[in-house]
């Protein structure tokens, strides 16, 4: 029996991806990136001065890195090699290395396109090193992960790291007109469903493509709502890794709006990160955390109000439990702000580390024993309660200590309160320690 693809013409080609239709044959085509490609950007100036260097490119996924990077090659008449490191180990390092070197010997340089070079280890990184020094390869590295945690001090000195950003609404616009272009259809879209399928993206212009693909294969008979796009499609899931640079980027946001008084943009990246993944327990503490360190005494039931939403997500779980959450967020953002306390803390940790093994004065020490009263142990204490206004105004530092300042209330909250507190006892003191 022969195979029906043996058979002359029953081959067929299957249809190009619009990614890849519409991939930049020029970087000037290239949509977005006028921070890295623009005439003033880092790669306008270095093509237009001849002066191509080793590059990291860090950004999201679908941003253009590696059309970036062979638009460079061609652009430079260099000869471009992609690997990615997720495929690729030190054999096959060794193998582009040498036909690099055969190249260059024969007057033609490489550009090596290393896709996730994060993935490679610290070793396999430095084994890139001698061919960057002596111009066999010129180095274009792609990674989603921050360059400075995750490739090493002496590949980056040699790399100047290019920051690709996310695609605008704006560039999602343009990408969408030249697929609709390239495909010969304008999407059956109303104007709100249009910028609901921009937002799908997140971003990715790869994504857009993908998504615009599948809109114009439904072939509807009326402009589709944003409600109908969505219950057709599935929302592109942000990009959010629980135990990366984007996990600690947004409770960091969370936090800055906590303590800006900002309800709504702490609500806003509260529900990033929930919508990420995040475990409600990791939220729980750090929100219990911002009303210690950012309110503090300015307003005393901030704590306890957080220790009763950690109290109530425990017992009720996901998704109710949640809310509560969400309302010690938005009471934190609200609550008077003070970090006295906070400071009072550190400044005081600072004081017992520079002042050592300092011992308390004698007068506030017991003296259980006969031997510890001849030394001088509780000589001369004053008991607060039977002093007037129950306060005698006793040093309790160690000899040789200057009092300090560390705890100084803010005129906020209840911190208001405090101080007045404060300022009292710091009058009667001096008073009694000048009769």
């Amino acid at each position: 029996m022969t195979d029906l693809f043996d058979q002359p013409g029953a081959e067929q080609t299957a249809p190009r991806p619009l990614a890849d239709r519409l991939r930049p044959r020029r970087l000037a085509d290239v949509i977005g990136q006028e921070q890295v490609l623009g005439p003033e950007a880092p790669l306008g100036v270095m093509l237009a001065s001849g002066s191509l260097s080793s590059l990291v490119f860090w950004g999201p996924p679908g941003v253009g890195k590696t059309t970036i990077a062979r638009l460079l090659a061609d652009e430079t008449d260099l000869e471009f090699i992609q690997i990615s490191a997720i495929f690729s180990g030190v054999a096959d390092l060794k193998k582009v290395f040498e036909a690099a070197i055969q190249r260059r010997r024969a007057g033609q340089g490489t550009l090596l396109f290393v896709d996730e070079i994060h993935r490679f280890n610290k070793a396999q990184q430095d084994g890139f090193l001698p061919h960057m020094e002596d111009g066999t390869i010129l180095l274009v590295g792609a990674t989603t992960e921050n360059p400075s945690f995750e490739l090493n001090a002496a590949l980056l000195s040699r790399a100047q790291v290019l920051v690709l950003e996310r695609l605008g609404p704006e560039d999602l616009e343009r990408l969408l007109q030249r697929a609709e272009a390239e495909i010969g259809q304008e999407l059956e879209l109303t104007d709100a469903a249009r910028a609901t399928l921009r937002e799908m993206a997140d971003g990715d212009g790869r994504a857009l493509l993908n998504l615009v693909e599948q809109v114009a294969a439904w072939r509807v008979k009326a402009p589709l709502t944003p409600e109908e796009l969505s219950t057709r499609l599935m929302r592109r899931a942000a990009k959010y890794d629980k135990s990366g640079e984007e996990h600690y980027n947004l409770i960091s946001a969370l936090h800055k709006s906590v303590r800006g008084s900002d309800p709504d943009a702490a609500l806003y990246w509260f529900g990033r990160m929930l919508a990420g993944g995040e475990d409600p327990r990791f939220l729980a503490r750090r929100i219990t955390r911002m009303a210690v360190e950012d309110i503090g005494l300015a307003d005393p039931q901030a704590q306890g109000i957080c220790l009763e939403a950690w109290q109530i997500y425990e017992r009720l779980g996901s998704p109710e439990g949640e809310l509560a959450l969400a309302q010690a967020v938005i009471y934190l953002a609200l609550a008077p702000k003070s970090n006295a306390g906070y400071a009072a803390y550190k400044g005081a940790m600072a004081l017992a580390k520079k002042t050592g093994s300092a011992m308390p004065p004698k007068h506030i020490l017991n003296a259980p024993t006969g031997m510890m009263k001849d030394q001088g142990y509780g000589a001369g204490y004053a008991y607060d309660h039977d002093a007037e206004d129950a306060f005698s105004g006793q040093t309790y530092f160690p000899d040789g200590v200057a009092r300090p300042d560390l705890y100084q209330p803010v005129e906020r909250g209840f911190e208001r309160d405090l101080k007045k507190r404060l300022d009292y006892f710091a009058r009667l003191r001096a008073k009694r320690q000048g009769e």
